[in-house]
């Protein structure tokens, strides 16, 4: 199930999530690279993918209850806050490549953005990219074993919390990564909702 959920405090109102399938350009990964005609992607179409999203308030993050509850309720116990930006990361371009191999992780992928903005890009049941705006306000959860990648915008920086049940881990797999248990259980659960075995690419 995703969640739509949006709140308007002190007069500030926040937008809901915006997805789009990608184009095939080479050129920088931090361009938008929409397709001509744009072709947006639904909350729903990312909920199928198991894509989950929640729009929160990012001035209040330290006493968001409704932060709190998701925290509370789906165990995410570590948190942490990462900066990124060519002033506060070394070798910040190969950082970049880094993120933006292709790859799954063997655990959800949590991220909150506070300030800033910057890309997720996931498969669909196609192997096309889709790719996923993050702006300030925006909670992020990737399942595990899904194919993905990020990047920053043109702007070059982006203020993420990142949430974790129990000691983080944020091994990458990069692809292709088929016999991993992880992706094996995702395909698993995409071919039980949709009665449709995910080719693997």
């Amino acid at each position: 199930m995703i969640e739509r959920t949006s709140q308007s405090k002190k007069g500030v109102s926040f937008m809901a999530i915006e997805a789009w399938l990608m184009d095939d350009s080479n050129e920088d990964p931090r361009l938008s690279h929409r397709r001509n005609p744009n072709e947006s992607v639904s909350l729903d179409q990312l909920a199928e993918l198991g894509v989950l999203y929640w729009k929160f308030n990012p001035t209040i993050y330290e006493n968001d209850q409704e932060l709190t509850k998701i925290r509370q309720d789906r165990g995410y116990n570590y948190m942490d806050l990462l900066d990124l930006c060519p002033e506060k990361v070394e070798n910040y371009e190969q950082k970049l490549k880094n993120f933006y191999t292709e790859h799954i992780h063997q655990d959800e992928e949590i991220r909150y953005c506070l300030e800033g903005s910057g890309y997720f890009d996931v498969r669909d049941k196609d192997d096309r990219w889709i790719r996923i705006l993050i702006k300030a306000g925006d909670l992020i959860i990737l399942p595990a074993g899904i194919y993905h990648r990020f990047t920053l915008d043109p702007s070059n920086y982006v203020k993420l919390m990142r949430l974790f049940k129990g000691e983080p881990v944020w091994t990458a797999y990069n692809r292709p990564q088929e016999d991993n248990p992880a992706r094996k259980e995702y395909i698993k659960g995409l071919t039980e909702k949709f009665g449709v075995p995910l080719a693997a690419h």
